[in-house]
């Protein structure tokens, strides 16, 4: 009886691991990602919701079981239009077509304007935090791996003139093609 769940189980593995490649070890990446969802801007008892997107880049690199990448936004909403940098770590698990994975993110605002365009307040250089859930497809024979992944992005105390301080929470449906060097 237990032999036959310690074939099942090897067979499993098999499946869904793959064979041992040297060049699959240590991939190094570029990229660029599109997305598209919501934000909502807290201040004080306030909030206001609006749909935003997303334009950004990637450069990485990719090992079995941890991903590690570089990434810039530009993220566009009704209130604001901004400048991110972040740093992103992944843990993924190691299949072969579709791997599904959970990353965070820790970067910087570096530019930006909030408000409307006669109005126009210049955002502070503030901390972001973002958190991702998501799936890689990995067609066969091509150097392309397609990310498709749901994200939240906080931002606190975007800018801060006289006593208001807003923070930024956008959550968003993203897609993110890398191409494998």
């Amino acid at each position: 009886m237990k032999l036959k769940y310690l074939l099942s189980f090897m067979a499993i593995s098999a499946v869904t691991i793959g064979t041992a490649d040297a060049a699959a070890l240590f991939d190094i990446y570029a990229g660029a990602t599109i997305g598209a969802g919501a934000s909502t801007v807290f201040e004080k008892n306030e909030t206001d919701s609006h749909s935003a997107q997303s334009y950004g880049a990637v450069l990485g690199m990719d090992v079995p079981f941890v991903r590690i990448e570089l990434e810039y936004n530009f993220m566009n909403h009704d209130y604001y239009k901004l400048h991110l940098g972040m740093i992103n770590a992944y843990a993924k698990m190691p299949t072969t077509l579709v791997q599904p994975y959970l990353g965070l993110g820790v970067g910087s605002t570096f530019d930006g304007e909030f408000g409307p365009t006669d109005t126009n307040i210049n955002i502070n250089e503030s901390t972001a935090y973002q958190a991702m859930l998501g799936l890689t497809f990995t067609p066969p024979v091509l150097p392309f791996k397609i990310d498709i992944e749901g994200r939240a992005i906080y931002i606190p105390d975007v800018y801060d003139i006289a006593d208001i301080n807003p923070d930024i929470l956008q959550y968003e449906l993203r897609a993110k093609l890398r191409y494998i060097f």
